[in-house]
């Protein structure tokens, strides 16, 4: 399964604020630096990351953005739910496929999909974030 680049930009920012200081803000032009991607992409996956409620963010002059709540409250399968359009492996309907009724394939690819759910589920944020002592300082980027 390989998942949208809007939800790996999802899981990006989760993993950088999950490994800020708690109560620290981060803003977008430092997260993007830090991964090397474009704003306008992270700028949309922020604003649907603060309206699902992962994020909080703090407007004006010093602001930025930090998790709305603890990384053991984020579930990973709950996010890639939210950011996935479908977690059907194949459409057999288009086209139409002419061995529907016989194929095996299909079956597989379900249960494949929901083992893969079923693992996700188990996860959540704070089992990806390294320890805090030693990650805070991976984190400074120096944007100019």
């Amino acid at each position: 399964m390989q998942l949208t680049k809007q939800t790996d930009f999802a899981f990006r920012i989760l993993l950088y604020l999950g490994q800020l200081p708690e109560g620290e803000l981060a803003n977008i032009k430092v997260i993007c630096a830090f991964y090397d991607i474009s704003q306008n992409h992270i700028a949309k996956v922020v604003v649907k990351l603060t309206k699902l409620g992962y994020l909080s963010s703090v407007r004006g002059h010093g602001g930025g953005i930090r998790l709305a709540i603890s990384p053991s409250a984020i579930n990973l399968a709950n996010v890639i739910a939210d950011f996935e359009t479908t977690l059907k492996p194949v459409n057999c309907d288009s086209p139409p496929c002419k061995i529907t009724s016989s194929c095996q394939l299909k079956g597989l690819l379900f249960e494949a999909t929901n083992a893969f759910m079923d693992t996700m589920r188990q996860r959540t944020l704070a089992d990806l974030l390294p320890d805090a002592a030693t990650n805070n300082e991976n984190l400074a980027v120096e944007i100019k």
